[in-house]
């Protein structure tokens, strides 16, 4: 994957886990600029995702700790770099945690 490529693909990634955000029903505040979503829960806490570019992957600072993600051409996934989990999967559960309520994040 080339450098645009990367950067069509995590822009496209970055809308629509926003898109995601605004259907899931919960309250959840997000902000993005510059590569980076920052997710915002009434509690006050956090989750942080970021394109790193150098590395072609998406990043994911969540509560439970930094994520890594690199995309998957053949099921067109970005994928947890050490167990292959979905982005999307991976970011309901980090929702859930820290929003104290369920939370279905779907692409």
């Amino acid at each position: 994957m080339n450098e645009s490529e990367f950067e069509r693909l995590a822009d496209e990634t970055m809308v629509a886990i926003e898109e995601a955000i605004d259907a899931c029903g919960v309250d959840i505040d997000y902000d993005s600029g510059g590569g980076i979503l920052t997710l915002e829960f009434l509690n006050g806490s956090q989750i942080i995702i970021n394109k790193q570019g150098p590395l072609k992957q998406l990043w994911v600072a969540a509560r439970s700790g930094g994520l890594h993600f690199d995309y998957d051409a053949g099921s067109g996934a970005w994928r947890k770099d050490d167990d292959g989990e979905d982005l999307f999967a991976v970011l309901s559960q980090c929702c859930s945690e820290q929003a104290g309520e369920p939370v279905t994040l779907e692409p």
